[in-house]
């Protein structure tokens, strides 16, 4: 057993093992924690499977960026988790037999026979004489660039629809006007009142 497979087994256990956390613990910042913790066990698996951009994808976008925000709003929010947990042993079998199916389908989709087989197939980046990210980079901008250019087009006429919906006017609802913010000026916000000094009259025996 070389130093590779101890490795997988060791990020493995920790992954399953983080990953139970997220849905055992009570407390909403220790789960986003053991969230972090199984991505970021993910990645080192990735790792060992050479793909480095999927692993870095993972640490940057997820680990990084989604999960470390979800951290902040749920410390922000302060969740009282008592009454979400209210009837959760009723939904319990329907959710142990949703589980179950789903793993059925799974394993028919794969097949069982392919457990227990080895990827024959030769790896491009390999064969090209390229690291994993380098060989994706490559065919991504060469021969997929097209794609890749629609996909970035689409995401952002996504982004603008977003905010337009964002942005409408709704009855009861209190809205700022950045271009009058930025034109404001000390005179219409700050008014100096002068007001003569009056002295008071000391009391005289």
């Amino acid at each position: 057993m070389d130093f590779s497979l101890i490795a997988f087994y060791g990020f493995a256990a920790v992954t399953v093992l983080s990953a139970l956390a997220v849905i055992t613990v009570k407390n909403p910042v220790y789960a986003v924690l053991c969230l972090v913790l199984t991505f970021f066990s993910t990645a080192c698996i990735w790792l060992l499977a050479e793909a480095e951009f999927l692993a870095i994808a993972l640490v940057l976008v997820y680990v990084g960026a989604v999960m470390v925000l979800f951290l902040f709003v749920v410390m922000m929010l302060d969740i009282n988790t008592t009454p979400m947990r209210e009837g959760f042993a009723r939904y319990l079998p329907v959710a142990a037999l949703v589980a179950v199916i789903m793993a059925v389908e799974m394993i028919a989709l794969i097949g069982v026979q392919r457990f227990g087989q080895k990827i024959t197939s030769p790896d491009p980046a390999l064969a090209a004489g390229m690291s994993n990210t380098e060989w994706l980079g490559k065919a991504l901008f060469t021969d997929y660039i097209l794609p890749f250019e629609l996909a970035a087009v689409i995401l952002t006429v996504a982004i603008i629809a977003a905010i337009m919906l964002t942005l409408r006017r709704r009855k009861g609802t209190k809205h700022q006007n950045p271009a009058r913010q930025v034109m404001v000026r000390r005179e219409d916000r700050v008014r100096l009142v002068k007001m003569a000094a009056e002295r008071k009259q000391e009391d005289t025996p």
